[in-house]
């Protein structure tokens, strides 16, 4: 019987450049916990970003699962992570970002008595102002990014992440979070651990930051 992973990281990734997904999946690889799998949901990339994900995950597949579907967007792809998921624990690692060495090994020493966690996050930013996104409940106005949920720093039981699927749309992380709020027990807290490239030119929030400038 093969060993049951302790922790399942779950990456969406579509379209992504692969010089990107390549410096995430590598974080991963030199963790200081090496007890995970990652499972990789290729949500209808181009045919040159497939055959890449495909043929580095086949060089690591002690360590890597590949899924591929027609393109169903960020929350679907990691709702279809879930459910081949056998760790313990999930978290989440979006292609354009990375981890610190100790990520993973932090968030277990946190998680202690919760169910769920989400981290502050080591930010790369060109400007100031990309530590700013726009507001979930008034796209208007921008919060810093420390009093945000961001996807690839949410770390949980299993049970959570079963419980409670990923709606499509904006802010689908902060939604998660605050539906697990209701019924399990969660915490944020402040690691720094997950290094989040905001420094990507065609992000979701930098395009919603754009056009309400652009608007306003």
């Amino acid at each position: 019987m093969l060993k049951q992973p302790k922790i399942s990281v779950l990456m969406a990734v579509y379209n992504t450049d692969f010089s990107y997904i390549k410096r995430a999946i590598d974080s991963l690889l030199l963790q200081d916990f090496q007890d995970f799998e990652l499972i990789i949901i290729d949500d209808g990339s181009n045919s040159t970003i497939h055959e890449s994900l495909l043929q580095y995950a086949q060089k690591n597949e002690d360590k890597i699962v590949y899924i591929r579907h027609s393109n169903r967007g960020q929350s679907q792809s990691i709702n279809r992570g879930v459910l081949n998921s056998v760790g313990e624990f999930i978290t989440i690692l979006d292609g354009d970002d990375e981890y610190k060495s100790n990520h993973l090994s932090s968030c277990l020493r946190e998680i202690k008595e919760e169910d769920l966690i989400c981290s502050t996050t080591e930010t790369i930013v060109d400007t100031n102002d990309d530590y700013f996104v726009p507001d979930k409940n008034d796209l208007t106005k921008l919060i810093h990014l420390d009093e945000t949920v961001l996807f690839g720093t949410l770390f949980g039981r299993k049970k959570v992440f079963s419980s409670i699927k990923f709606k499509n749309g904006f802010a689908a992380d902060a939604d998660f979070y605050e539906r697990a709020e209701t019924q399990f027990r969660v915490k944020k807290v402040d690691l720094r651990t997950y290094i989040y490239h905001r420094n990507i030119p065609n992000s979701i929030c930098s395009t919603i930051k754009k056009e309400n400038l652009i608007n306003s």
